[in-house]
């Protein structure tokens, strides 16, 4: 039989067709992926991760009353002439806010951020059940912003979440963030992890925070960052934004400074941080080529308290801590985070450079002294700190206030609201240096030189890294 043309073309084409299909399957290797053969391989998704860590995490609701005025002209002395001082008095009102939590121990133990709680005088642990408890604050930690609740659950066990080692985390893992944005009810975000050892973000003390682009808004504040093995990696603290909104730019403070917040639960909810007794700067890139370095990072030391752990151990003005226990240090703030996630009693070994050479020091991790004695007082009489409250520095009184770098001198622990203090400026914090040009070692001296009246005052004194002198007529 006789092939037309057309026919013998499409013939010829499907013979190409089969060659090239037997080329391609022989060069094929035997591990190519196969076609998807069922929905739950087409289907990827967080639902079992979800189902298992979201029970875990609670919404929180607090309620205050504050007074507030109808108007500002109230409080004007040339208006009260007029009205009396009984009209325009404060009234009440009721103030709520909202935010998350995470359930740490099946007994009831809850963390959330302090700002989630602070100045609440009632607070409500909802789980995602619908289960709802009356919450007590048992520890509140200012300087990383972390806060420890406890609910009675009656005998049940609560779901909890684990925590998980966040110096295993890097740069690109998933991570999910489940809170209460916005009081909508409880919601899943998903992400990755953006940036860790946020160090300059300046939210709170104890700056180390993980960076996420997992979308976080108001209200996830107190929820967990989960990872894909379902342990806590964090707890979602701060958005970077100029709308409220999330942008993308989130930030968690990491689970293992959340564990030793747990860890001072045992104490009674106190929390004693170790302190060795050695202040440094970050070792910049003309500080790095200086001391001959590759690149820049690490804390060259240029303080050490006379008798501390660090000089005991070995330290020097001069050396580059670079590690602690092999974890890394770029900068004060890791420095200061990695000693607080560890023990007080424990020894940490500190990774130093020491003219080209890196030795290993042993450091024994301690609670900060209180020498000398603090006295806190209250300043009264016509003088322009009258309505502060002065006390002793030391080392153990820094760590409270958050002074780390001075350990010695009369520091501003308090002003009264309306006082001569406030009203000049003064601040909590603010350390005393002279009075009148006599220097201010301790209070006791700064009470002597405050009783001697004077007309004009001039008071020098240390704010941060500054040091300003107040001139007063």
């Amino acid at each position: 039989m006789r092939l037309s043309r057309p026919t013998r073309r499409l013939i010829d084409f499907g013979l190409v067709v089969l060659v090239c299909c037997g080329i391609w399957s022989a060069a094929a290797p035997a591990d190519e992926p196969a076609v998807p053969s069922s929905r739950e391989q087409i289907t990827l998704s967080f639902a079992p991760l979800v189902k298992r860590v979201e029970p875990a995490v609670v919404n929180i609701y607090t309620r205050a009353v504050v007074q507030q005025r109808t108007s500002p002209l109230f409080a004007d002395p040339f208006f009260r002439q007029f009205f009396g001082d009984a009209f325009g008095q404060p009234s009440p009102r009721v103030q709520n806010s909202l935010g998350s939590g995470v359930i740490v121990r099946s007994d009831g133990l809850v963390v959330t951020n302090v700002h989630v709680i602070e100045g609440a005088q009632e607070i409500k642990v909802v789980l995602s059940d619908g289960r709802e408890f009356a919450a007590t604050p048992i520890t509140t930690d200012e300087q990383s912003d972390l806060a420890l609740l406890k609910v009675d659950p009656e005998g049940a066990e609560l779901p909890t979440l684990d925590l998980g080692d966040s110096d295993a985390l890097e740069v690109g893992d998933l991570v999910l963030a489940i809170g209460n944005p916005f009081g909508v009810g409880q919601t899943v975000t998903s992400g990755i992890i953006s940036a860790l050892a946020r160090t300059r973000v300046g939210i709170t003390d104890y700056g180390f925070f993980i960076q996420t682009d997992a979308a976080i808004n108001p209200g996830n504040s107190g929820g967990a960052l989960v990872t894909m093995d379902g342990k806590l990696a964090g707890i979602n603290t701060a958005i970077v934004s100029r709308t409220g909104g999330s942008v993308g730019i989130g930030f968690a403070i990491p689970a293992n400074m959340v564990r030793s917040v747990i860890d001072a639960a045992g104490n009674g909810g106190k929390i004693v941080r170790p302190w060795i007794g050695a202040t440094g700067q970050p070792v910049t890139a003309e500080l790095a080529q200086g001391f001959g370095l590759a690149k820049p990072g690490g804390v060259v030391i240029n303080n050490l308290y006379d008798g501390g752990p660090a000089q005991k151990a070995g330290l020097k003005v001069g050396d580059i801590v670079t590690a602690i226990n092999d974890r890394a240090v770029e900068d004060p703030g890791a420095l200061k985070f990695r000693l607080a996630t560890l023990p007080v009693g424990s020894t940490a070994t500190l990774t130093v450079l020491r003219k080209g050479q890196s030795l290993d020091l042993a450091v024994p991790l301690v609670e900060a002294p209180e020498t000398p004695p603090r006295e806190e007082t209250l300043i009264e009489g016509r003088t322009p700190l009258m309505g502060a409250h002065l006390a002793n520095l030391s080392p153990a009184l820094g760590e409270e206030i958050g002074i780390s770098t001075v350990w010695s001198g009369v520091v501003v622990t308090k002003v009264d609201n309306g006082s001569p203090a406030a009203q000049v400026g003064f601040r909590p914090g603010d350390i005393l240096l002279k009075i009148n040009d006599a220097p201010t070692p301790d209070v006791k001296t700064a009470l002597d030189q405050l009783a001697q009246r004077s007309v004009h005052w001039k008071i020098m004194v240390k704010r941060g890294d500054r040091v300003q002198t107040l001139d007063l007529g």
